[in-house]
C-alpha cells in the first residue's frame, strides 16, 4: 500500500514529485503530501484526499519527498498524511508499512519529551531519526532500525542537505538512476518518463542517493554493490488511449495478452508429486481454476490457499511438493511472507508474476512472468487472464503437451463486441444492493471473481458460492430483490447447474445468466443472458471472465463510482 516518491538533482523537485504521486495513486489515496528542503528549511503540503489536491501548491527546492497513504493507524485527515516531520522541522519522512512496535516506541519517546502530532506508526520513524542524528543521517538510520519491528519501505530528508536515505525490509523500494539527477519511489511508474535505468532495493539494505550519485548499505552501515536493471515498458504502456477509466481500457487489451503470453516457458518440474498454490484475492481465484485444470490434465493433486491463513495454520509439508505462488505485483506481503515459510521447510517454489524483479520473483526457485504489461485499475482484470493462461501452460506442462490457446485471441475479441448488449442489461441490475453468484466446477472459481469485481468497484453486496451448495442455507438469502448471476455454459455440470436455477426461479429470484450461443433452453427460464461461444470445456473460464468483468464495470459506472481507484483499496497489498 501507500506510494513512495523522492527527487533530488537540478531541477525543480515539486513539480516531479507531484507527477510522481499521480502514477502512485493507485497504491492509496486516503491522503497525499510532498515536503522539500531550501535555503535551510522544509517546505511542507500535505492534505486529505486525492494527489489533485495539492496542484494548487508549489514548493522550492531541487529535493524533496512525496507520498499517497492508504490508512492503516489513524483516519485519512491532513494531520495523519504523510511526510512526517520531527519537532525541530530538520528531517522530513515517508513511510509504507507497519512498525508493529510503534506504541512502545512512542511511549518511550514521549518519556524523553517527544511530542507527536498524528495518529499513526510512522511517525516514530522521524523522531528517532532526529534522537539518533549525530551529524551524519544514514548512521542515524542504521540506529532507529534497531528499534524497528515490522515491515517498511521509508524515504528520509534533512532541511540543509541535498541527499535522501531510504530504507527497506518488506516493502518495495526502488531507485531510478538519471543523469544528475536520481529518484526513489515503490513502483517504477513514478520515474519512467524520467529513467528507464532502475536498481531494485532488496530487504534489509539502505540506499543513499544524491544528484550524481548512490550508494547501497546493509543494515549495519556496511556499503554493498548494486546493479542498474533497464525497465522493459514505456509511459504509453500506462495512458489510458481514450478510454473511460484503465480498467474498460485493461479489459480491451486481454487478446494481446493473451496472444503475448502464448510463448511463455514454463521452467522444468521433475518429480513434482503435489502442487500447493498460495495466492490472495484475484491471484487465488486464478489459482483456484488452475487447481481444476491440474488436476484433471496432469493428474496432480493441488491445494489451493490463502496466503493470510497459510502462514499461520500447521503445515504439513511431503516430499515432492510445489508450492506456487502467484502475485500480480509480486510484493503481496501475506503472499511473500508464505514464500519465506515454504523456503524455511525447504520446499520447491515457483513463482506466477508480473512484476520483473519485484521481491517475489527474486526470492522464489524458479518464477514465470505474466506478460500483461502494467496494470493501473486496482481491480484486477487482464492480470488474472494472464495468471489463469500461466496456470494452464503449466498443468499441459507437467503432462509433457503444449497448450494451444491462440483460439480464446478470437473468442475474445468477439465478446468484447457484446459491450453494448452487456452495459444494457447493467442498466436493468444496478440499482440493487445485493447479488449472488454460482457455477460449479472451474465455474465455481470464475463466480468468486465475478463477484469480487462487483463489490471491489461498485459497492454492491455480493456472495459466490458453488451452485450445488445453494440449497444447503444460501438459497434463504433468494428473493426478487436479490438477483443471482449464474454462470451455465454447456458443459459437463450443465444440466446440474440449470436446475439450480430452476429452484431460484421457483423462488421469485431474478437470474441474470451467462450461457452458450445458441441455447434455448436457458433463454425460457432466466430473465437475462449474456451468450459466449461455444468452446472446448476447458477453455470456457476464458471466455467467462470477460462478461463478468464488463458487468461488472458498467454496474459501477452507472452508480458512478470512482472505478479505478475504489474506496478504501489499493493495488499493491502490502501490510498484512
Amino acid at each position: 500500500m501507500c506510494g513512495i516518491i523522492g527527487y533530488v538533482g537540478e531541477k525543480s523537485a515539486f513539480p516531479i514529485l507531484l507527477a510522481g504521486l499521480e502514477k502512485l495513486e493507485y497504491r492509496g489515496y486516503d491522503s497525499a503530501g510532498i515536503c522539500t528542503a531550501y535555503q535551510g528549511n522544509l517546505l511542507l503540503c500535505k492534505k486529505e484526499g486525492r494527489v489533485s489536491n495539492l496542484q494548487h501548491v508549489s514548493l522550492s527546492g531541487t529535493v524533496g519527498i512525496g507520498h499517497t497513504r492508504w490508512s492503516t493507524h489513524g483516519i485519512p485527515c491532513d494531520k495523519n498524511a504523510h511526510p512526517f516531520t520531527d519537532e525541530k522541522k530538520e528531517f522530513s519522512l515517508v513511510h509504507n508499512g507497519i512498525i508493529e512496535n510503534y506504541l512502545e516506541l512512542k511511549d518511550r519517546l514521549r518519556r524523553e519529551g517527544y511530542n507527536f502530532s498524528s495518529d499513526t506508526d510512522s511517525e516514530v520513524i522521524v523522531h528517532l531519526i532526529s534522537r539518533y542524528y549525530n551529524g551524519n543521517l544514514r548512521d542515524a538510520v542504521v540506529k532507529t532500525l534497531q528499534n524497528l519491528q515490522g515491515t517498511y519501505a521509508f524515504c528520509v530528508i534533512k532541511n540543509d542537505s541535498s541527499e535522501i536515505v531510504g530504507a527497506r525490509n518488506g516493502s518495495p523500494l526502488v531507485i531510478g538512476v538519471g543523469e544528475s539527477e536520481n529518484f526513489v519511489a515503490s513502483d517504477v511508474s513514478a520515474f519512467i518518463n524520467h529513467t528507464k535505468n532502475a536498481v531494485y532495493v532488496h530487504d534489509f539494505e539502505i540506499v543513499s542517493i544524491t544528484g550524481n550519485g548512490l550508494q547501497v548499505y546493509n543494515f549495519d552501515g556496511k556499503e554493498k554493490s548494486y546493479r542498474i536493471k533497464e525497465i522493459d515498458w514505456d509511459v504509453e504502456q500506462a495512458q489510458k488511449q481514450g478510454y473511460k477509466h484503465f480498467m474498460l481500457k485493461e479489459i480491451y487489451e486481454q487478446p494481446e495478452v493473451i496472444q503475448n503470453s502464448l510463448d511463455i516457458t514454463i521452467p522444468n518440474l521433475d518429480n513434482v508429486k503435489r502442487i500447493i498454490v498460495v495466492a490472495c484475492g484475484t491471484a487465488s481465484y486464478a489459482g483456484f481454476v488452475g487447481k481444476y485444470i491440474i488436476e484433471k490434465v496432469a493428474e496432480i493433486q493441488v491445494m489451493q490457499e490463502t496466503a493470510s491463513e497459510f502462514r499461520y495454520k500447521k503445515l504439513l509439508f511431503q516430499e515432492g511438493d510445489l508450492v506456487v505462488v502467484v502475485s500480480q505485483s509480486g510484493e503481496t506481503a501475506d503472499t511473500l511472507a508464505a514464500l519465506r515459510i515454504a523456503k524455511q521447510h525447504g520446499v520447491r517454489t515457483l513463482g506466477i508474476i508480473n512484476v520483473r524483479d519485484s521481491t517475489i520473483a527474486r526470492e522464489v526457485d524458479s518464477v514465470i512472468y505474466t506478460k500483461v504489461g502494467q496494470e493501473i485499475g486496482v481491480a484486477s482484470t487482464k492480470a488474472f487472464l494472464g495468471q489463469m493462461l500461466v496456470m494452464y501452460k503449466l498443468a499441459y506442462s507437467l503432462h509433457g503437451k503444449e497448450f494451444d490457446g491462440q483460439k480464446i485471441v478470437d473468442y475474445i475479441t468477439r465478446i468484447l463486441k457484446l459491450e453494448d448488449q452487456i452495459q444494457g442489461i447493467a442498466s436493468q441490475y444496478y440499482l440493487y444492493q445485493n447479488f449472488i453468484y454460482i457455477g460449479r466446477n472451474t465455474n465455481y472459481p470464475l463466480a468468486l471473481e465475478g463477484a469480487l469485481k462487483l463489490k471491489e468497484i461498485s459497492y454492491i453486496h455480493a456472495e459466490a458460492y458453488p451452485a450445488g451448495e445453494l440449497k444447503h442455507g444460501p438459497i434463504a438469502l433468494v428473493s426478487e430483490d436479490m438477483p443471482t448471476l449464474a454462470i451455465c455454459p454447456q458443459d459437463s455440470v450443465y444440466t446440474k447447474t440449470l436446475s439450480n436455477i430452476e429452484e431460484i426461479k421457483a423462488r421469485n429470484g431474478k437470474v441474470l445468466a451467462i450461457a452458450t450461443e445458441g441455447d434455448e433452453k436457458i433463454s425460457k427460464i432466466v430473465d437475462d443472458v449474456i451468450f459466449i461461444p461455444k468452446v472446448e470445456e476447458e477453455l470456457y473460464p476464458f471466455l467467462i471472465a470477460i462478461p463478468l468483468q464488463l458487468f461488472a464495470y458498467h454496474v459501477a459506472d452507472l452508480r458512478e463510482c470512482d472505478i479505478d481507484k475504489p474506496r478504501n483499496l489499493a493495488k499493491s497489498v502490502t501490510v498484512e
